[in-house]
């Protein structure tokens, strides 16, 4: 089991890094909050989860612990792979996530892409017992997602090497096309780069 890998960022991509770790590059699974806070050349400490499947070894990687074992545990739900379970965290913190299940907020659930209504409920009856502490905050409520999504998107891009003012305008240009329900940050993410890479 690789618990975490510290090293130095040599490369980031829109779903990955890759960790250079004793002259080894470990390419990571990472979602766009994860990958925001990364920089190339820079070094960076991910909490990591190994997922063995037959035909591969696929490295999962997270900002702290917390996330991590959240990762972990969502995936003992029935249903509930790890790509479903970095989609969860790609869409809401890891207190967001506590505070849905914690309060049947299947409506908070049904935003992942792949978890439908019945799903959600799954989570909520599978998980309650075993989500651990809800943060609260002063107004009584636990926090959501800071920012929404236009701040994930914007760090997101920033982390991957463009420009405050570009990662703006990418920005403003994925929000004009988003009309009624609003599409997972990760959908959003690879909208906005798809329109960066347009204009290098």
């Amino acid at each position: 089991m690789i618990a975490s890998v510290r090293g130095t960022v040599t490369a980031t991509g829109p779903d990955h890094a890759v960790v250079e770790v004793g002259g080894i590059g470990l390419a990571v699974q990472c979602a766009p909050g994860t990958l925001a806070e990364l920089r190339v050349g820079q070094p960076a400490r991910l909490a990591t989860s190994l997922v063995v499947r037959e035909d591969s070894l696929t490295l999962y990687g997270f900002a702290d612990d917390d996330a991590k074992q959240l990762f972990e545990l969502l995936q003992t739900a029935s249903g509930v792979g790890p790509r479903l379970a970095q989609a969860v965290l790609a869409v809401h913190t890891p207190d967001a996530v506590r505070k849905a299940i914690a309060n049947a907020d299947t409506a908070a659930l049904t935003r992942v892409p792949g978890i439908g209504k019945k799903g959600a409920e799954r989570l909520v009856l599978e998980l309650r017992d075993r989500i651990g502490p809800v943060p609260v905050g002063p107004d009584g409520a636990a926090g959501v997602t800071a920012g929404g999504w236009p701040e994930q998107v914007r760090q997101a891009l920033v982390g991957l090497g463009w420009t405050a003012a570009q990662a703006e305008q990418a920005v403003a240009a994925v929000a004009e096309t988003v009309d009624g329900a609003t599409p997972p940050v990760p959908v959003l993410l690879k909208q906005a780069i798809r329109l960066l890479g347009r204009t290098r």
